[in-house]
């Protein structure tokens, strides 16, 4: 019962704030020519092309990313549409030269701490038109698939979720992986945070594609880590399981999986020793196959909404598909002191927090914290965000541009920013209900919210960018309200500075 000493889940957030996190060294310091190599690479694999369809969809991003459910009926998605999945989650969209040391950089479909991108992907399917049976890994590079296993593995799955309800009955699954010490290199201990950060920045893609194509999904949060871990050929430490995405429905149950056997190796530099600290956070986490049915059960937020709110108002509309949304997008690196609308900020609140399937619950879980510092039609100051009715209750009037600035780690972004949104969770609650693995659910529930709020903001014409934060001074910036909450991602909104 290791995962339910949340002590260790504690030590971990306590150790990794900022400033002088006790697990954190302040002197450490990253060269950009040390930046690792940001693919994994496999010796004698056999590869399958991948043709993925870039061109624009029929879905508009706003509704992609605001669908809850789809399609219910028993569908089997093709090979094309997985190349499409894959390529608009994790797929280079651009390339960028630099001055050296960095030199050339390839940016992907969904942003990156660092731009250093440690999450990997795998396929898991059966039945795919177009595909063998089998277990796959992505290679980003040149859009291939690299040939792991040959056969139908979804038995490991189902027996790694535990039978769960709407977890047993996929055709497929991408499965969601880390390398430790790809992102440790610059970020120390805080890595295992930005493992659920980018990771959720991903799926909120991957959910995105998957409705605007009506493929049924679920993200699988509990698993069984080594089973998992084993299926895919990652020994847990250096590179580990962190999350799953079951996509499609069937009524055919998975026949038992042919013997594992070994997956070909790989070459993956060792860039720095992995902090014990992730370690611990990581095996403190896992659960065994005897624990994961009795660890899944749903999470009911408290619903805490607004009193004497202020309407949102109407939100501004965009019919730009969800596919060349995610071809545009970046991380803005420059604000102008110019206002967004509130029909803007009305449409990235409301789209991004309506919540998604997942085997802890359908809602997002975080409350969300607002401060305005250029929006028309809202007065400058703090606000609460309340999900359900769509409408903010002022904290604190008057220029908060400087408490913004502070809160986001003294960085002129979030100064210049026309908003800045911070996602705070009653960590004590959740740790309760799931254990450490509560800490893993916590960050990517926030990340996955935060990425449809970088979506929905390209949607609309204005630009996004995450950021790091001072953890306590957020908390105590927005108490009383948020007394007892823990801040798990921050998101600056603006007009892009053309400067």
């Amino acid at each position: 019962m290791k995962n339910y000493e949340t002590e260790e889940a504690w030590r971990y957030h306590n150790g990794t704030k900022h400033p002088n996190g006790f697990l954190m060294d302040m002197l450490h310091r990253h060269r950009p020519a040390s930046r690792p190599y940001p693919y994994k690479r496999y010796k004698d694999c056999p590869k399958v092309a991948l043709l993925p369809d870039k061109s624009p969809g029929k879905v508009s991003a706003l509704d992609a990313i605001s669908c809850r459910k789809c399609n219910t009926e028993d569908i089997v998605p093709d090979m094309a549409l997985l190349s499409k999945l894959l390529y608009f989650s994790g797929g280079i969209t651009r390339s960028i030269a630099f001055p050296p040391p960095l030199g050339r950089v390839e940016f992907r479909a969904a942003s990156c701490t660092g731009a250093l991108y440690h999450i990997e992907m795998y396929v898991v399917c059966s039945g795919l038109a177009g595909l063998e049976d089998g277990v796959y890994h992505y290679d980003p590079r040149d859009d291939t698939l690299d040939v792991l296993r040959t056969g139908n593995y979804l038995g490991v799955l189902d027996e790694a979720t535990a039978h769960g309800p709407a977890t047993s009955r996929f055709p497929a699954a991408i499965i969601y992986t880390d390398i430790f010490s790809r992102n440790s290199v610059k970020y120390q201990a805080r890595e295992y945070r930005h493992a659920f950060w980018d990771c959720g920045t991903i799926l909120s893609n991957s959910l995105a594609v998957a409705c605007a194509h009506d493929i049924p999904h679920r993200l699988i949060m509990g698993f069984d880590d080594s089973a998992v871990n084993g299926l895919v050929g990652v020994d847990g430490k250096k590179e580990a399981s962190i999350a799953m995405l079951a996509l499609g429905s069937t009524q055919s149950a998975p026949p038992a999986p042919p013997p594992l056997g070994r997956t070909p190796g790989s070459e993956q530099a060792e860039y720095a020793m992995v902090s014990e600290a992730i370690l611990e956070m990581h095996e403190s986490s896992s659960l065994q196959s005897h624990e994961v049915a009795g660890w899944r059960r749903q999470y009911l937020p408290d619903g805490q909404e607004p009193s004497g709110p202020t309407s949102m108002g109407k939100e501004q509309a965009s019919a730009e598909s969800i596919e060349s949304v995610i071809l545009r997008r970046g991380s803005t690196r420059r604000f102008a002191h110019e206002p967004i609308s509130l029909g803007q900020m009305s449409a990235v609140l409301g789209r991004s927090t309506c919540g998604f399937d997942a085997d802890y619950g359908s809602g997002t879980i975080s409350d969300v914290y607002v401060i305005a510092n250029a929006v028309e039609g809202l007065e400058s100051g703090s606000y609460f965000y309340g999900k359900n009715s769509h409408t903010l209750e002022e904290l604190q009037k008057g220029d908060l541009r400087d408490a913004s600035g502070h809160l986001g780690l003294d960085q002129s972004l979030p100064y210049d920013a026309s908003a800045t949104v911070f996602f705070l969770t009653d960590l004590g609650k959740l740790l309760a209900l799931y254990g450490n693995r509560g800490y893993r659910v916590a960050q990517i529930d926030a990340s996955v919210a935060a990425g449809r709020m970088y979506l929905a903001a390209y949607a609309l014409g204005i630009g996004a960018t995450g950021l790091t934060f001072y953890d306590d001074d957020v908390t105590a910036f927005f108490e009383p309200h948020s007394r007892g909450k823990s801040v798990m991602f921050m998101l600056a909104l603006g007009k892009k500075s053309k400067a």
